[in-house]
């Protein structure tokens, strides 16, 4: 199975009846194809639109209907359009119930970093301060190494996010929680060892007795 999809779909496994959840860019985008069928959640794309539905298939893309990147996104029946104003009202007063974000680094303690200088890694920090400060859940949502590198760190050395700490962090490999403030594995993915999590993430994890597989 494709990696992103693996992601995606054990994110989706997080969702409760009447969330409101905001997708950050990339990979968190895709949650929305995966939500299991007879669950009612409401998605909100921090640009001003509460109830996107999933990327619409091609030939059938609105120019006026984006998300917060730009990128094509449908529109469920009943969805409200709004401006930024509200869109981060909603999201600064602690209306969203989780958000899904990307990640360049996550450290130990589970602050994440998610945005450089502009002009290098992405092309700036948008509203993951706002949506990591503000939401009651954080997922990360993100490959679990890059060009060889861990993104499971120690401590970030990239600019932090927030100094709140993410709830949850699912990646290509495994799911990562953060019991007690420690860095923990919770899941592997599908055919993944967890000697083979361990060999690949610089932080150091807790590892209870029984690590069950990802169920996608």
């Amino acid at each position: 199975m494709d990696p992103q999809a693996i992601i995606a779909k054990r994110v989706a496994l997080e969702l409760r009846p009447g969330n409101l959840i905001n997708l950050g860019i990339g990979i968190p985008t895709l949650v929305a194809n995966y939500v299991p069928p007879g669950l009612n959640v409401f998605f909100q794309s921090e640009n001003g639109l509460i109830g996107t539905g999933p990327i619409p298939e091609q030939g059938m893309a609105h120019p006026l209907l984006t998300d917060a990147g730009g990128r094509p996104i449908s529109a469920l029946p009943g969805a409200s359009t709004f401006d930024s104003v509200m869109s981060f009202a909603l999201i600064r007063g602690g209306h969203v119930d989780i958000t899904v974000l990307g990640g360049l680094q996550v450290d130990a303690k589970g602050h994440l970093a998610n945005w450089m200088i502009p002009g290098k890694m992405v092309p700036g920090m948008g509203g993951a301060m706002d949506l990591v400060s503000g939401a009651k859940r954080v997922i990360v949502a993100m490959q679990h190494a890059a060009k060889g590198k861990s993104k499971i760190v120690e401590k970030c050395w990239l600019p932090l996010t927030s100094m709140r700490p993410v709830d949850l962090v699912v990646t290509d490999m495994a799911v990562i929680g953060f019991q007690g403030g420690r860095i923990t594995l919770i899941e592997t993915a599908p055919g993944v060892s967890v000697a083979e999590v361990i060999a690949v993430t610089e932080a150091d994890f807790a590892i209870p007795d029984k690590v069950p597989e990802m169920k996608i």
